[in-house]
């Protein structure tokens, strides 16, 4: 596509053949990896009170068709399927994401992507695919330069309120000064919380996303009634300008990284450290008495040796790595009420001692790096080589390791034949109107009595 001359015009202007093959490509990817976080992420405490939430004090209203809720085919307005969808997303920790943001950028878009397509019931499966990708440019940029002029390390949620804003003014066709104004209202509103007070004390706040989704779809709907909020310094701060002046040309959405656990990104280098030095060794979990793991700053935040909640798992460093040595993996199981109490895991994860090292923390957040030490009841300690996750653009997960994720999220929900419907509909969604509808039949269709396996 031409260059835009401003990213409003950016907002508007994009279309599904301005696409690249290669980012229809991977927001097909992202697309489906996320239906199978949300999938398992309905099985959580957190989803269930976030969705009866939405029900009581979001209805449907007046004003358009309403959005049903993520598996579950209740009614309410799109402001509250988008709180509720994101927070869903969220409670799972499998979901996408950008290192220069530290965090998040799918897991509040597409919820407010499809509230908006089931509430307007326009929307084709180019358009779904254009919308997407338009999220993940604005929300990438947004949340790179948030860093660059706050102080403070906020939450996805704070640049999800922006890109969400920006999906909702394309879908309601706004001008280009309420365009404007719903980026600023969005970044006002958006929520700039605390993320190392919930690395610190993980509960079901989790990274904001949920009240991201809702800012951003609020903004939007008040710019169109007249309500003012501009400007988005983020976005108009002339010490920006070349943040924002390659929107069209480089696509943001190709540097995503796609979580092989359901733990933070910033433990997962120790895991995989950990992992592949007991394959190389050809150890058992009983084999090893101790683990010290050396690691950066922010990852050795992750303290939780013990943790009593599926949020303290997902946000630990010792009790995920503890667990992939023991079972061999981390999925729902892991980082459910069955995976907290396993005795073998909370020996590993209560032994472990966490350390920094001044090179990694130096070369953080662009690259997150650890590595592992047994300790051995014979005295020999053997260390691993230093390591990075699985899943950067650089080391990316194979189509085929998305696609057994995502069947090992859906399917214990979904059913086989339900979860085949969506991943047919995700592949072929630019093909026809029909698979569309075919993915909204199977994102929001009521999930049928004993399909729900509770995991977290």
């Amino acid at each position: 596509m031409a260059m835009p001359a401003s990213p409003v015009d950016f907002i508007h202007d994009l279309r599904f053949e301005d696409l690249p093959a290669s980012v229809v490509t991977q927001a097909k990817r992202c697309l489906l990896d996320l239906i199978g976080v949300a999938a398992a992420g309905t099985c959580t405490a957190l989803s269930r009170i976030v969705n009866d939430h939405a029900v009581r004090h979001y209805g449907a209203g007046t004003g358009g068709n309403g959005a049903r809720l993520f598996f579950d085919g209740r009614l309410v307005s799109p402001l509250g399927a988008a709180l509720a969808g994101a927070s869903t997303i969220d409670s799972f920790d499998a979901h996408d994401g950008h290192v220069l943001t530290k965090g998040h950028m799918g897991v509040a878009v597409l919820p407010a992507l499809l509230a908006l397509a089931e509430d307007g019931g326009t929307m084709d499966g180019r358009e779904i695919l254009a919308g997407l990708v338009l999220g993940y440019e604005i929300a990438t940029r947004a949340g790179i330069a948030l860093h660059a002029t706050a102080r403070d390390y906020h939450t996805s949620g704070a640049w999800n309120a922006i890109a969400c804003a920006a999906v909702g003014a394309r879908h309601l066709r706004l001008d280009a000064k309420k365009t404007r104004e719903a980026l600023g209202i969005a970044e006002y509103h958006g929520p700039r919380s605390q993320m190392m007070r919930c690395i610190d004390h993980p509960t079901m706040v989790k990274d904001g996303s949920g009240w991201g989704a809702l800012a951003g779809l609020s903004a939007a709907y008040l710019a169109a009634d007249g309500f003012t909020g501009a400007p988005a310094v983020t976005m108009e701060d002339p010490a920006l300008t070349e943040l924002w002046g390659d929107l069209g040309a480089r696509w943001c959405v190709m540097e995503q990284y796609f979580k092989a656990y359901p733990v933070c990104r910033w433990a997962q280098p120790a895991v995989e450290a950990a992992v592949s030095l007991q394959r190389r060794l050809k150890l058992t979990a009983r084999a090893i008495s101790w683990v010290e793991v050396v690691t950066f700053h922010e990852a050795a935040r992750l303290a939780a040796h013990a943790p009593e909640t599926t949020e303290a798992a997902q946000y630990s460093l010792p009790f995920p790595v503890a667990a992939a040595l023991v079972k061999g993996t981390i999925g729902a199981p892991e980082v459910g009420d069955a995976g907290l109490a396993d005795p073998n895991t909370l020996r590993l994860s209560r032994s472990m001692i966490l350390r920094e090292d001044a090179s990694y923390n130096a070369r953080f957040p662009a690259e997150r790096w650890a590595h592992a030490v047994f300790h051995l009841a014979d005295g020999t300690s053997i260390r691993s080589e230093p390591t990075v996750a699985r899943g950067n653009p650089e080391n990316p997960l194979s189509d085929a390791e998305l696609v057994e994720k995502y069947r090992a999220y859906a399917v214990p929900l979904l059913g086989v034949d339900r979860s085949a419907l969506i991943e047919k509909a995700v592949t072929e969604l630019d093909a026809d109107r029909a698979h569309a509808e075919d993915l909204m039949t199977g994102l929001f269709s009521r999930s049928a009595d004993g399909d729900v396996a509770a995991r977290a």
